[in-house]
């Protein structure tokens, strides 16, 4: 059965509402690119390359720093870290439109007090459908995502967690993806429970491989991972059936019922404008941000 998504009333209803309305229409055609960079204020491109050990390439991230970050510097936050840099911030460097990640986490600190960093992972692109599986299609060539999570865990993290204040407990990560990056994401919670305590997996392409649902069948999901899956109606005919097969899976196992919550959103297609509309409602359920305005 899929669970409705409690604290959604209200001014986070809103909110919704308003981006909704914004990107009402879904495509996957490239948009032309704006002159100007549509980032925020608090979106930074690092000018560090980091390394990436066990393939051999540099990697730039983007990171959005909340808007007290720099007013308030006893206070540390949490991270959602991810992929797909590239669409997350800016429609001029986006694929076919920007998530607006920076926008909805500004308008969720002004109403409600929620602040959290995020560290946007670009992808690789002619790479990234090997980095993003962490399984082998014999179509597409070896699987790169062993390395490449171990890339954010061991390499991106660590450097996050030294540079920033962040909050770097489980309890105060999340991983949030899309299509490949919704795949990985989970794939990260399966092989980084101590790391991830939190993941959004939004049009997660479990028809890349069926090793994840024998994966997942085999490793409990840890106590306290709070998850929140996505998937638009109109997307491809297995993608609904998909989600609700693993979703379904999952709460089976111990513990893992109570802290999952599925959303299909019927006239949605695969696009990241369906996605930006989702990100608020995912961010405020994984962090019980209160549908309230701030006093």
């Amino acid at each position: 059965m899929r669970h409705s998504i409690p604290g959604l009333s209200g001014l986070l209803a809103a909110v919704a509402v308003a981006l909704a309305a914004c990107n009402s229409s879904s495509t996957s055609v490239p948009i032309a690119k704006p002159l100007a960079s549509t980032a925020g204020p608090g979106v930074h491109v690092l000018a560090q390359r980091l390394p990436m050990p066990g393939l051999g390439r540099e990697r730039t991230l983007r990171l959005y720093l909340p808007p007290s970050y720099e007013a308030n510097p006893a206070r540390r936050y949490p991270v959602l870290y991810m992929h797909d840099a590239q669409n997350l911030f800016d429609d001029r460097t986006s694929f076919a439109g920007e998530w607006g990640v920076d926008e909805s986490l500004d308008e969720l600190a002004r109403t409600c007090g929620f602040e959290a960093i995020v560290v946007g992972i670009d992808n690789g692109e002619n790479e990234r459908i090997r980095e993003l599986s962490p399984w082998t299609n014999p179509k597409y060539g070896p699987a790169q995502g062993e390395q490449y999570m171990a890339f954010v865990v061991d390499t991106v993290k660590p450097w996050i967690d030294a540079h920033y204040r962040t909050q770097p407990g489980r309890e105060s990560t999340a991983i949030i993806g899309s299509s490949m990056g919704g795949l990985i994401s989970h794939y990260a919670l399966l092989r980084y429970p101590r790391v991830f305590g939190k993941a959004a997996i939004f049009s997660p392409s479990y028809w890349f491989t069926g090793e994840v649902y024998a994966q997942t069948a085999a490793h409990p999901w840890p106590p306290g991972t709070k998850t929140y899956f996505y998937v638009g109606g109109k997307e491809d005919e297995e993608s609904v059936p998909d989600v609700d097969r693993m979703v379904a899976l999952l709460r089976t196992q111990p513990h893992a019922a109570g802290d999952i919550t599925e959303h299909v959103v019927p006239g949605n297609e695969h696009s990241e404008r369906a996605w930006r509309a989702e990100f608020p409602l995912a961010v405020a359920w994984l962090f019980d941000v209160p549908a309230t305005a701030k006093p």
